[in-house]
């Protein structure tokens, strides 16, 4: 992976950490919380949406990283919600 690969994986999974945090409430979290939340819902994404068939279409590919990534971690952060109240 090059540096600017890198920090394109960063800068993508902190904006969808970020929107995460915003769309599930009461999940703020510091920047590198939100880095990592939106890697893992980036991998969750990757994983999740193509077994079910499920593909997007947008000219951007950061736009689209950005979306897929940002649906991932918001499931992520459902689950950690979940698992927190049992």
């Amino acid at each position: 992976m090059t540096v600017t690969a890198l920090i394109v994986t960063l800068l993508i999974g902190a904006i969808a950490g970020w929107l995460a945090g915003l769309i599930v409430k009461g999940h703020g979290q510091g920047l590198l919380t939100n880095i990592i939340v939106g890697i893992v819902g980036a991998l969750i994404a990757s994983f999740l949406f193509p077994a079910l068939g499920i593909g997007m279409s947008i000219s951007s590919p950061i736009v689209g990283s950005i979306i897929f990534a940002t649906i991932g971690a918001v499931i992520l952060l459902l689950i950690l919600r979940l698992i927190q109240r049992a």
